[in-house]
């Protein structure tokens, strides 16, 4: 497979819902052990490394552009970010919603009539989070991705790390509480539903 080893740069296509805030998606790579030693440790997870700050992990995540479905989207970031590929999971019947993202959303009392996040009932969440380099609000949703292929290179390898955990371990060790947040929805959604994959 040939893949391009560069990251998208610039803001100049990314989107905005109606009160300024930077769209966000992102994904959690995970993967299921067959017979794990430990049943804590069934599920696994990718984490990487900040770029600013390589102690910090976190999950891959980054702008939503206008050129690009959500999907697209989240899919880009992980591979850009993470270098892994993989399945994003929604349940089949609103598999269609996705890609109603033009369209005006209402929440909390107040209309976002650009951009917004349509679809979000079969990701993880959806997220408003204080950006701590920029002091900006941003809203993220985040999705499951079933990790099928790692790659040896990626775009961000040379300012990134990425290592394979545990969930307790993640959940300690992530500074982002709404990441967290979205790794315990994760866990609840693997022990409870089926999920159907988007190639």
């Amino acid at each position: 497979m040939t893949v391009a080893l560069v990251s998208r740069q610039g803001r100049q296509l990314q989107r905005y819902n109606s009160c300024g805030s930077r769209l966000i998606v992102g994904c959690i790579p995970y993967k299921v052990k067959t017979m794990p030693c430990d049943p804590d440790q069934a599920v696994e997870v990718l984490v990487i490394s900040s770029s600013k700050k390589r102690q910090e992990i976190m999950f891959p995540k980054g702008g939503w552009e206008q050129d690009e479905s959500i999907i697209q989207a989240a899919n880009r970031e992980t591979f850009e970010e993470a270098g892994v590929l993989g399945h994003l999971e929604v349940s089949v019947q609103t598999f269609f919603v996705y890609y109603t993202i033009l369209s005006s959303f209402v929440r909390g009392g107040s209309s976002l009539t650009r951009t917004a996040f349509h679809g979000s009932q079969d990701s993880l969440g959806r997220w408003r989070y204080k950006s701590k380099s920029h002091d900006k609000i941003h809203e993220a949703v985040m999705f499951p991705l079933n990790v099928t292929e790692e790659l040896y290179y990626w775009p961000e390898k040379a300012i990134r790390t990425r290592k394979w955990i545990g969930v307790a371990e993640a959940m300690a060790e992530c500074k982002h509480s709404w990441m967290k947040e979205a790794l315990a929805r994760l866990v609840k959604r693997l022990s409870s539903e089926d999920l159907e994959m988007i190639p």
